[in-house]
């Protein structure tokens, strides 16, 4: 599930790094809507790819409808998301938590009602210190900074790929930065 907001004023901003994965996981599929326009699906190889269009901070509001059709476990879900807190390019892959301030997972865990929700989150930061937070994440990236951001969301492809094979601790020890 890749996280980020609808409309073309939000196209490759920091926020939406979770549709931009979301749309290179899909790559040829052909996106279908999910009830009541609440998101975009395709099925690719064992798992589905879902988009949100609920806009960001009401992210559960479509995976909540969507895990419960298709019959999804929490536990069974990667949840895809920007980061302030993380340098740019840098992945976190976690298998619960809380949202720390991220507000689409937040509406994720309320909906579902656990934070026991596996989670990849894709470094944006670091945001400036003179810049408030919403700004910085709705602003899109630099030129710059574009060659980051694509080895970072080819990082998290792969590692994405890799959890149809292999258990999540085993992704979080290939892809996790070694502190």
């Amino acid at each position: 599930m890749g996280l980020g907001n609808p409309g073309e004023e939000y196209e490759r901003t920091r926020h939406n790094v979770g549709f931009l994965l979301a749309d290179r996981l899909a790559g040829g599929e052909t996106w279908k809507w999910f009830e009541n326009d609440l998101g975009l699906w395709a099925k690719v190889g064992s798992f589905y790819v879902l988009k949100p269009m609920t806009y960001m901070n009401g992210s559960g509001d479509c995976v909540q409808p969507f895990a419960h059709f298709y019959k999804i476990k929490p536990e069974e879900t990667l949840v895809v998301y920007d980061d302030i807190a993380l340098p740019l390019g840098r992945l976190r892959i976690r298998p619960s938590g809380s949202a720390g301030g991220q507000k689409g997972m937040k509406s994720i865990i309320d909906r579902l009602g656990t934070d026991r929700i596996p989670r990849l989150r894709i470094g944006i930061g670091p945001q400036p210190s003179f810049m408030d937070s919403a700004a910085y994440v709705l602003q899109r990236f630099r030129a710059s900074e574009e060659p980051a951001l694509d080895e970072s969301l080819s990082r998290a492809e792969s590692a994405v790929r890799d959890l149809e094979d292999s258990a999540l601790d085993a992704v979080m020890n290939r892809y996790n930065p070694k502190e």
